[in-house]
């Protein structure tokens, strides 16, 4: 494994429904906080809320970083997101092909990798 290839994040979030993901996901591209963003649903979510089992249907975000990049692109998400409490949830991009990984840097202006 590379240091580029570990420096890249895959950031899970849901939504209410498609017209939120696909604003958020506009904003974060167009701002170069994420270098792509694929919206799939709607999903059912069965979660826990307030003391009480709820369930929904939800839209995923699936949002490629960098890891440099994570704690503005959390920001931002928060800034516009309709629920209370977001789902954010951030993994490793621990193996990838080398081409791809080599486009989201230059979709994210190069960003450098996190330390």
């Amino acid at each position: 494994m590379t240091e580029q290839q570990s420096s890249f994040l895959q950031v899970f979030v849901t939504f209410p429904d498609r017209e939120s993901a696909a604003r958020v996901a506009q904003t974060l591209v167009e701002e170069a906080l994420a270098g792509c963003v694929q919206i799939a649903g709607p999903i059912h979510s069965v979660y826990q809320w307030q003391g009480k089992v709820e369930s929904a249907d939800e839209w995923l975000c699936l949002i490629k970083t960098a890891a440099s990049r994570y704690a503005q692109l959390e920001q931002r998400i928060r800034q516009m997101h309709p629920y209370q409490v977001p789902e954010i949830i951030a993994v490793p991009i621990s193996l990838g092909s080398a081409d791809y990984l080599k486009w989201l840097s230059a979709a994210l202006g190069d960003a450098t990798p996190a330390p």
